[in-house]
């Protein structure tokens, strides 16, 4: 085993401060109330984190570290002023593709300048370092690549159906018992044509993982990657040997397991059937079903504006055509309308709603929704049935009472919000022609105690902000 040059004790103290920082960052990242502060201590940490490797590792001059961050940061702020909330999820994807790729790189220039990275010995690369640079390729190549086809599919470039390939379960496991048998024997040989292969093949399972999985999987993903982005980050931290990235790395991708998991269980979702794309089952295929021709109760927005102002507690249950029509400032109007008429109003959030965990959260609190009015399923689920009204603006699968009833359905067993036991449910849907991502319509359509709302969300709720008004 190889030993690293001393680390002034100083540069150890710092990484440690700045390790307590990311936890309490994740912490405070737990509660939409802490979240702000949160945030803050994740700057500060890797303010921290950034400074002291700049301070200890002579990589390259002031300048070109000058002119580096310039670039970064430019594309940074250009992008944050100009993306849209609505398009979060994609651009969360793109940010792992992103680290994904650094990971890459950084093991590459390790391979091929050993030297530098005091990874060189007698023999060659140490072994050790063979094997944390082989997992720490293979890892952010997957990363990469799979956060492409994420991105892809959460910006409409591709669709959201799982493509479902002959023998994928096969060429899955085939290529990923590959790549551990060339790190493997990349321990003993290092060779290039070792390390290059290991690198094309993890670029190629990467996307061959995500291909087949279904748009209505999509928070999965984005969590599941945004662990694997960690992981490749933290065997970066032991090439570079970097404390701060082992400690952020190991943070990043175990809270991004965990959270994949507690999405699997909001899904019904195998969590090995998912990460594994599909493995062990067949992927939900979304968007092949169509609207069942019923009859349903149509109503407008002064109907709607009379049944929740009449109300003693109105539940607002938000969800991706919510984020799709940009209609959250109008529900928050809607919401202060109501409270000033003496109505008590909530905010029901499924766990998976939209197209990545906590998607409903961000947007309500971009439109300053109080946070104690918004509540999570299983603190708001036994209300509804003494709700007056439930207000579902663009929210499908999570409120499907066929999860609870129809074993034949892809989303049974799936944890809904129970909106059908309101007295009254307002459902804000575009048209009755399409069905939500898992493919599946909604029978809640066709309840006798409940009205479609059918139009633009955000038209439709200005229209009855002009009738409470």
């Amino acid at each position: 085993m190889h030993e690293a040059a001393a680390i002034p004790s100083w540069v150890l103290l710092a990484y440690l401060v700045a390790g307590v920082c990311f936890i309490m960052a994740l912490r405070g990242l737990s509660s939409p109330e802490s979240s702000r502060r949160g945030n803050r201590m994740g700057i500060i940490g890797m303010t921290i984190a950034v400074a002291t490797t700049l301070a200890t590792h002579e990589i390259a001059t002031l300048w070109e570290i000058a002119i580096a961050i310039l670039i970064g940061g430019g594309v940074g702020l250009v992008i944050a002023r100009r993306i849209q909330m609505t398009a979060m999820p994609q651009l969360v994807a793109a940010f792992h593709s992103l680290v994904g790729m650094a990971a890459v790189l950084v093991g590459a220039a390790a391979y091929l300048n050993p030297g530098a990275f005091g990874i060189l010995g007698p023999d060659g690369i140490h072994q050790v370092s063979r094997i944390e640079m082989g997992l720490g390729v293979a890892i952010g190549a997957i990363t990469f690549s799979g956060s492409v086809i994420a991105f892809l599919k959460l910006n409409g470039n591709m669709s959201g159906k799982p493509i479902i390939l002959p023998l994928r379960h096969v060429i899955n496991l085939g290529t990923l018992v590959a790549i551990l048998g060339l790190i493997a024997y990349f321990t003993q040989d290092q060779a290039p044509w070792i390390f290059w292969t290991v690198t094309a093949l993890s670029f190629a399972i990467g996307f061959l993982l995500i291909i087949p999985i279904g748009g209505a999987d999509m928070p999965v993903v984005i969590s599941m990657l945004n662990s694997y982005s960690g992981w490749a980050a933290a065997a970066m931290g032991f090439t570079l040997h970097n404390s701060a990235m082992i400690i952020t790395g190991a943070l990043v991708g175990s809270s991004g397991a965990i959270l994949s998991y507690i999405m699997c269980r909001a899904m019904n979702r195998s969590f090995v059937s998912v990460i594994a794309g599909g493995f062990g089952g067949d992927a939900v295929a979304g968007g092949d079903a169509v609207a069942i021709d019923r009859p349903y109760k149509r109503g407008s927005a002064e109907d709607a504006a009379f049944l929740m102002s009449q109300s003693d507690q109105v539940i607002i249950v938000p969800g991706y055509g919510m984020a799709v029509a940009q209609a959250q400032h109008a529900l928050r109007e809607m919401a202060d309308l109501l409270k000033k008429a003496g109505v008590k109003v909530k905010y029901a959030i499924h766990p998976v709603a939209g197209r990545m965990p906590g998607h409903m959260n961000v947007l309500l609190a971009e439109a300053n929704v109080p946070y104690d009015e918004v509540f999570e399923l299983e603190d708001i689920n036994n209300e509804f049935a003494q709700t007056d009204v439930a207000f579902v603006i663009g929210a499908n699968d999570v409120t499907n009472p066929a999860a609870k009833t129809d074993k034949s359905s892809p989303i049974y067993g799936m944890p809904v919000l129970d909106v059908e036991k309101a007295r009254t449910v307002l459902f804000v849907k575009r048209s009755m022609g399409g069905v939500g991502y898992a493919g599946v319509d909604n029978e809640l359509f066709y309840r006798d105690n409940t009205m479609m709302l059918l139009a633009d969300a955000k038209k439709m709720v200005e229209e009855i902000n002009k009738a409470l008004g």
